[in-house]
């Protein structure tokens, strides 16, 4: 897959952290994983390239995203979308989206629309407040590469 929107990620499976022993390495989804999550969150249709790029590249492990304690993406979104029906959210997304990163397990959440073009803008989800999905301003490129940079400038991204 040619990479267009996550260069700096793509280029750099793994990262030595500035003035550290410790190394963070991305773990890429394999074209039939994605594929499944295809199907199951967006009707068959194929991501926006930028999600199909960021899940290919560090779809089962990501240094800039938090996948939580999960096992898969598949159950990171089921779980996710229990959250939403657990608070009584679940029929207030009406469009398809994904889910990106999970913080503070049950509560918040970063998603992007799959509607929204080859770059979508990334949500955040705050299941405790109102209003509780905003805009954070930036696309997934955006928002993925200015953490690739924090992370490599010795900084905690999250």
């Amino acid at each position: 897959m040619e990479i267009k929107y996550l260069q700096l990620l793509g280029s750099n499976p793994v990262v030595k952290a500035p003035d550290s022993e410790h190394f963070f390495t991305n773990e890429p989804l394999s074209s039939t994983e994605i594929a499944s999550l295809e199907n199951l969150y967006n009707n068959g249709s194929s991501f926006p390239s930028s999600l199909r790029e960021l899940l290919s590249i560090a779809g089962k492990s990501c240094y800039v995203l938090e996948y939580a304690a999960f096992e898969s993406q598949e159950e990171m979104q089921q779980e996710s979308r229990s959250w939403l029906i657990d608070d009584d959210r679940n029929l207030s997304i009406t469009r398809p989206y994904f889910v990106l990163d999970v913080y503070n397990y049950g509560e918040k959440f970063l998603f992007v629309y799959l509607d929204e073009g080859e770059d979508p803008i990334v949500y955040q989800a705050l299941l405790d407040e109102e209003p509780w999905i905003n805009s954070l301003g930036s696309k997934l490129s955006e928002y993925v590469e200015s953490s690739v940079k924090i992370l490599m400038s010795g900084y905690n991204p999250f």
